[in-house]
């Protein structure tokens, strides 16, 4: 059997950085009140003429150079974004079409802020498979363009940005295990249900949250993904050299961290300087890692994230 590896990594944050103390200017917050709740300092926030499919380029061009690679090397490309370009086509054709390599299997999949979990799972079976030799797997978001700036409770915590790796074939296990679950139960908890009927925006287009229903739900749930994940895998949290975890909220990180009784020394942190970015969060921590040179090849790393839906995964990876 052959199996996955990551062959490399990039990511991009727009040029815009918005700190705590721009956002006190517009609405009654202070720094100090969104970074003793959520560990957020910044946030990046895309231009008027980026779009999602450019911020992912961006993270997949970088990631192609890291991995020594070009974008006709690719047989299939997937992206995790909840704010696509358009309702349809996918991103990920408008990524492929960009890129200029037309040909190649392309699709989106939307999981929210677990996104990435899912669609580097997806990427996994297809090279374990034999259907796919080199996979860019990118989670992208502009989640900007659907907050509104006047409810303090959510615009303060997300950003905009991208972070792609590619995966390519291995004789030894890259994705050592994955663990994937949902429940839609809890849909109400977290989404934006506006739609478009009849060429109207039918219901909110703005992001809802119910801040301490989310919060309960994703520290008990991404404790649970991980600890099965590992178990699975016949491993135990000694071993995890490194936790990449969604970057949503720094006192979930450090309650998942302590319930698998590591340090946090042992986590990359990455929240403080651009928020939540959903789907691309943890690609966005797992190549700051790498870049930082923390992470290092033949490491052990714990990937986590939860998002709206409610959708959550884990992922282990020997880097």
């Amino acid at each position: 059997m052959q199996y996955a590896k990551i062959l490399g990594s990039g990511s991009y944050l727009p040029a815009k950085r918005v700190s705590n103390d721009d956002l006190a200017k517009f609405i009654d917050t202070s720094d100090e009140w969104i970074t003793s709740r959520t560990g957020i300092k910044n946030r990046h926030i895309a231009a008027d003429n980026e779009k999602t499919s450019d911020l992912a380029v961006f993270a997949a061009k970088a990631a192609l150079a890291d991995a020594g690679l070009s974008a006709s090397d690719i047989d299939l490309i997937i992206v995790a974004t909840a704010t696509p370009d358009m309702q349809f086509p996918s991103t990920a054709t408008i990524v492929q079409q960009k890129l200029g390599i037309g040909g190649c299997p392309a699709f989106d999949v939307q999981a929210v802020c677990a996104g990435f979990m899912y669609a580097l799972t997806t990427a996994n079976a297809y090279i374990k498979s034999g259907m796919a030799q080199k996979v860019l797997v990118i989670g992208a978001e502009i989640f900007s363009r659907i907050l509104d700036w006047n409810d303090r409770s959510t615009c303060v915590l997300f950003g905009d940005g991208a972070g792609a790796v590619v995966l390519g074939v291995s004789d030894e296990a890259g994705i050592i295990h994955s663990r994937l679950q949902a429940d839609g139960n809890y849909l109400d908890l977290l989404k934006t249900p506006g739609q478009i009927a009849n060429g109207q925006i039918c219901g909110t287009p703005f992001l809802t949250m119910d801040g301490p229903g989310v919060y309960k739900f994703a520290v008990k749930n991404l404790s649970q993904v991980a600890e099965d994940v590992l178990q699975e895998a016949g491993m135990t949290a000694d071993q995890v050299d490194w936790v990449v975890p969604h970057q949503a909220n720094k006192r979930i990180i450090e309650s998942t961290a302590k319930h698998l009784g590591l340090s946090m020394d042992k986590v990359i942190l990455t929240v403080q300087d651009h928020g939540n970015t959903s789907a691309a969060s943890v690609p966005l921590a797992l190549d700051a890692g790498i870049k930082s040179g923390k992470i290092k090849r033949g490491q052990v790393l714990l990937l986590e994230g939860i998002g709206g839906g409610f959708a959550w995964g884990a992922v282990l990876v020997r880097y």
